[in-house]
């Protein structure tokens, strides 16, 4: 995928973490290996279309003694989100193709490349590589950044290699996930458990992963069907899966997808079809239950 990488600011390089973590999980088997160096390097993906209203209070709330740096995707806003992104420390990348999946895949092209070699034009770049664990947040400060620990501990721990943040577990009220993404969000976790037994009770956005598991999902999907890819392609690889409670909140501004009805069932007709070709795909492989 194509990257704006010139909007990448050298001069704003990732904060350092202060907190003495863990990280280094070997691949998923029954238990996960304990972790087996002190200072991972966590970084925070936050793809954003005009949200300059809210971005600035996500960026404010993330908890700097943990986080290591945070790339904004700018999805072709007409506002002044990059201006905001900048403006609150956040490197930055440009992706005018539309879609929450592109967002991420054109972070995440950005998070995982190889390191610039010594005497190229990219060698003065700011070194992304030594990535180790990914947490994608939503802008629209719906979710809660200084919860972001919650999300990171279980894999800290040696447990897991994907937790998902639970707005269900964590008693989201109707006021803050509108009635038809509740519903939406509770059909597409109970096809998932009829279809292919996997077992979740959110689809929420807010989200950790450790990057050698990521890198073996092979993430695709453009659009409303990135969550959902990745936690049945995860469920099917055997990865250590947590789910943790997060709280909820409405968010600021207006939603581009459950803020209107052709948002929510576009969005919905994607989540639903993922689920239902994913369990195609699987059936033709010879695998009946994953």
């Amino acid at each position: 995928m194509e990257v704006n990488r010139d909007q990448i600011r050298p001069d704003a390089g990732p904060r350092e973490a202060t907190a003495s973590r863990a990280t280094g999980l070997g691949e998923s088997d029954a238990t996960c290996p304990r972790p087996t160096s002190p200072t991972p390097n966590i970084w925070v993906l936050i793809p954003a279309l005009d949200e300059e209203e809210a971005l600035p209070l996500v960026l404010a709330d993330l908890p700097t003694d943990v986080v290591s740096g945070v790339l904004v995707v700018d999805n072709g806003s007409r506002d002044r989100t990059a201006a905001v992104a900048r403006a609150g420390g956040a490197q930055l990348v440009s992706e005018p193709r539309r879609g929450y999946g592109s967002a991420c895949l054109a972070g995440l092209a950005v998070l995982l490349a190889q390191p610039p070699q010594a005497g190229t034009e990219d060698a003065t770049a700011p070194n992304l590589a030594s990535t180790d664990i990914v947490v994608f947040l939503d802008a629209d400060h719906s979710d809660y950044p200084e919860q972001l620990p919650r999300l990171v501990a279980p894999i800290l721990a040696g447990r897991a290699e994907l937790v998902i943040g639970s707005r269900i577990l964590g008693g989201a009220s109707l006021r803050a996930l509108l009635p038809q993404a509740w519903f939406g969000n509770r059909l597409a976790c109970l096809l998932m458990r009829l279809l292919h037994g996997a077992r979740f009770t959110d689809l929420g956005p807010f989200r950790a992963i450790r990057v050698a598991a990521l890198r073996r999902l092979a993430m695709s999907d453009p659009g409303f069907g990135w969550t959902i890819e990745m936690q049945l392609k995860a469920h099917a690889a055997g990865l250590a899966i947590e789910e943790v409670p997060v709280s909820y909140r409405p968010r600021t501004g207006k939603s581009k997808i459950t803020g209107t009805i052709s948002g929510t069932l576009g969005a919905g007709t994607k989540i639903i079809g993922w689920i239902l070709a994913w369990r195609v795909q699987r059936w033709r492989r010879g695998d009946l239950w994953r």
